[in-house]
């Protein structure tokens, strides 16, 4: 990382990195959801294999999860003096 980045930028490179990690997550994992849910739909009471809003109430509460992970740090670290970090490796 650079020593003349701000914190803003640092923490949007942070989000923007995890961001892409989580969609890479949803593209594999929501077809398997699908597939999955289709093999125990019978234990599955009153919802459906093919029901939309549990594959995005699950989507959405991945994402603010993960975005509050990476945030929390991201936040933690940009207040860290550079020299500081550099004089303790």
């Amino acid at each position: 990382m650079a020593l003349g980045a701000e914190s803003g930028d640092v923490r949007k490179l942070i989000v923007k990195e995890v961001g892409s990690m989580v969609l890479t997550g949803v593209a594999v994992g929501l077809p398997l959801a699908y597939l999955l849910a289709r093999l125990s739909e019978s234990l599955l009471f009153g919802v459906s294999a093919a029901n939309p809003a549990t594959y995005v109430l699950g989507l959405v509460l991945i994402a603010v999860v993960a975005l509050v992970a990476c945030y929390v740090p991201a936040r933690r670290a940009t207040r860290v003096d550079p020299l500081v970090a550099l004089r303790y490796e």
